[in-house]
């Protein structure tokens, strides 16, 4: 029986590839895998039917009710054997060369003034590959660049244009909540994140206080938004006007994680109510 397996490199670069054998992976194994034209070195990141649903959900080219009946996906590479001790050091060797590669790439790039952002470097285990991954505000003719890098590292160069979004998340860091990026530790794709999700959120409009280290919006801003409207819910809205045990007030504000109310009377009165006790006197002022 043939496994899908999820293969994770540098830069929480991800792809799926088949496992022919019938002694099984298990998480955290590094692994030599099939590419185009070479061999690379990664970790496996899922099984058996958690890859085979991840794989399934990454294909674009299908519905999901397609996807239902259709046969399990096949990946077009393989893995094809464990790493062993000798592998794993090749890869650490290159990963320690990575940093000067960059600023070699970095130096080429200002030789051919190429207003382009060199972010991050990464060599196939074979060394038969060298990426190179790039931040820039438009489009950016490297040809020659590439010719220049080919002959300087002997290999064949691939230039590869991401966005802020992807560069903080190949890079990884610290956001401004203390913890390490979403994106680079758990959040497994990266969704458009517009302005209305922080209104319904009712937070500062203050591009520097919603903005992560990629300058972008934030990405909790998208996941967490369906906990706000769901709890929002529960809670009146502001403006409306309640008839309460003080009589006719109006909702200035809600807290939602301290499921409190702000009200305020005709007269300007204002008090903070908790969620439990405005239902228990809308209830009884209707009684």
């Amino acid at each position: 029986m043939t496994d899908v397996i999820e293969v994770r490199f540098k830069g929480n670069r991800k792809e799926f590839f088949s496992w022919p054998s019938a002694e099984p992976l298990a998480l955290h194994d590094s692994v030599i895998v099939e590419v185009e034209r070479g061999q690379d070195l990664g970790r496996v990141s899922a099984v058996g039917p958690v890859a085979a649903k991840k794989c399934a959900g990454s294909c674009s080219g299908c519905s999901l009710a397609e996807a239902a009946a259709a046969p399990p996906p096949k990946p077009a590479y393989s893995v094809l054997r464990r790493a062993t001790a000798d592998d794993a050091a090749v890869a650490e060797q290159l990963h320690r060369e990575e940093e000067d590669v960059r600023r070699r790439v970095m130096e080429r790039v200002r030789s051919h003034t190429l207003p382009m952002k060199v972010s991050d470097a990464e060599w196939q285990w074979d060394k038969k590959k060298l990426t190179v991954y790039f931040t820039a505000e438009q489009r950016v003719d490297f040809r020659a660049l590439v010719r220049d890098l080919a002959s300087l590292f002997h290999t064949r160069i691939e230039l590869r244009q991401i966005g802020a979004r992807d560069e903080a998340k190949r890079l990884d860091g610290v956001g401004r909540c203390g913890r390490q990026y979403c994106c680079s530790s758990w959040l497994p794709e990266l969704r458009p994140v517009s302005l209305s999700l922080a209104k319904d959120q009712h937070l500062s409009l203050n591009p520097s206080q919603i903005s992560g280290g990629c300058g972008r919006l934030l990405c909790c801003l998208r996941y967490e938004h369906d906990f706000y409207v769901q709890t929002r819910k529960r809670f009146p809205k502001e403006g409306r006007v309640l008839r309460t045990a003080a009589g006719a007030e109006r909702v200035l504000a809600v807290d939602v994680f301290r499921e409190t109310v702000t009200l305020r009377t005709d007269a300007g009165d204002t008090r903070v109510v908790s969620l439990e006790k405005l239902k228990g006197e809308v209830s009884g002022a209707d009684a």
